[in-house]
């Protein structure tokens, strides 16, 4: 990992960072271009919260089996971690965007002949190459945006970038209920215990080519666009330090870090089984007695929470601590995941959609409260809370406990997970007082221009 910061000199030759353009306004345009990466493997990701709903019908799928295919996808974030960090080592930070964007695209367009087929395994295996290609991007953009600028708005930045992969998350649902759901039988029939025919089946199966198509066309563009662009080049300050440092400094002397891992993991557990399983609930007729195509219209307003909370949250970060900030999200988060474990109609659905705002800010949080204070070991740390997102594939836990003790108590497991993350923002998120810590926090790694 160490090369994250570094590989991409000696592939440019720029010269050594100026302070000056490092915290001025240069950088810019790269982080308006970076979300736009943020945005779209937001929007990809969340295709698949209608996808799960419209496969459980092509398949005949029960919600383990559901929520397996999301495990396969978070699975990719732990497997491919290590060695896109080593790629970006390798080719450099620009030509690593480059790659991971053509291997989501290559998963998108594998889409298409395990729709024609169609095959359950081979689409496991085209979402694990498209996360594969996301995690990818993220092990790369996230450290980049956290440590761009000055390190007490880390957090406000990085809330601020990932507002963009919300507004990809907003409008997917949107997206994929109508070229998905809204095309599909299974997406449009009335009642959700519907048995579809054969060829009920395989006309649902064959529907979902024409967005993915579309999806891997605009992936294929914004490729060509960022290998065109003229990125900034990650200064080299983090790898000199490293050198003289790294033998004398651990990673899991950082408790922020130690507790952030799990963080990142647990949340992550949370996050993706109220996702996915959402269409399934609020369908559900003592709850909101809709169809699937409907039902992805309230996802909308779900993943739009998420959107807004993370410009608030941008905004509140610049007047109150970061920490008291996710505290006060877990508290949210907990009640409203109790009301939607116990209460039934409107009112459970309008909760579990309201979680969404306050789950917006997490992720990014516990990133930037994760790497406060590594110094020269930040692109380590990074790398270990990038493979944190593979908590996700414990969403079949959720699945199993959806299919032995009901969908809607399910949740409650999502509730024990805030209760986590309440706990590492009142107490785990606090930097260790180690000898020399304050030098490490100054010797945060700065971007330079490349021109």
């Amino acid at each position: 990992m160490a090369g994250l910061m570094t590989g991409e000199r000696a592939h440019t030759g720029a010269s050594a960072p100026s302070p000056a353009s490092a915290g001025g306004t240069r950088y810019r345009p790269a982080l308006t271009l970076l979300a736009s990466l943020f945005f779209m493997w937001g929007f990809i990701t969340v295709i698949n919260n209608t996808l799960l709903p419209h496969l459980r019908s092509v398949f005949d799928l029960d919600y383990t089996q559901t929520t397996l295919i999301e495990s396969v996808w978070f699975i990719a974030y732990f497997v491919a971690s290590i060695p896109a960090a080593k790629l970006i080592e390798r080719v450099g930070y620009q030509r690593a965007l480059v790659i991971g964007l053509g291997i989501m695209a290559a998963g998108t367009l594998g889409m298409v002949p395990a729709a024609r087929i169609p095959s359950f395994g081979v689409t496991l295996v085209a979402l694990f190459v498209i996360a594969s290609g996301i995690t990818l991007l993220q092990v790369a953009a996230n450290p980049y945006v956290a440590v761009v600028g000055p390190a007490e708005s880390a957090s406000s930045r990085l809330n601020l970038v990932q507002a963009f992969n919300s507004l990809g998350t907003t409008l997917a649902p949107l997206f994929g209920g109508y070229l998905i759901l809204g095309r599909s039988a299974s997406g449009n029939a009335a009642l959700r215990s519907e048995v579809l025919t054969p060829a009920e089946r395989l006309a649902d199966a064959q529907s979902v080519q024409l967005p993915y198509l579309i999806v891997a066309a605009v992936l294929i563009l914004l490729a060509v666009v960022i290998a065109r662009f003229p990125l900034p080049a990650m200064g080299n300050a983090s790898g000199r330090v490293a050198k003289a440092e790294r033998a004398a400094h651990s990673l899991w002397r950082h408790r922020n870090l130690v507790f952030a891992v799990p963080a990142i993991f647990i949340y992550l557990i949370a996050e993706i089984g109220v996702s996915n399983l959402f269409i399934n609930f609020v369908s559900q007729p003592e709850i909101g007695n809709l169809t699937h195509r409907q039902a992805s219209h309230y996802l909308f307003l779900l993943w739009g929470g998420m959107m807004i909370g993370r410009f608030a949250g941008s905004y509140l970060m610049r007047r109150w601590a970061a920490e008291h900030v996710l505290a006060a999200s877990a508290i949210g988060a907990l009640v409203v995941m109790l009301i939607t474990s116990f209460a039934t109609g409107p009112v459970a659905m309008w909760a579990l959609i309201s979680v969404g705002l306050f789950h917006s800010i997490m992720f990014p949080t516990i990133f930037t409260l994760g790497i406060r204070g590594l110094g020269p070991l930040t692109e380590e740390g990074a790398g270990l809370l990038v493979m944190a997102i593979a908590g996700g594939a414990l969403v079949v836990v959720q699945g199993w406990l959806a299919d032995r003790f009901g969908l809607q108590h399910s949740f409650l497991l999502t509730a024990a997970c805030e209760v986590y993350v309440l706990a590492f923002a009142l107490w785990g998120s606090r930097t260790a007082e180690a000898a020399g810590g304050h030098a490490l926090a100054r010797d945060l790694p700065q971007v330079a221009d490349a021109a």
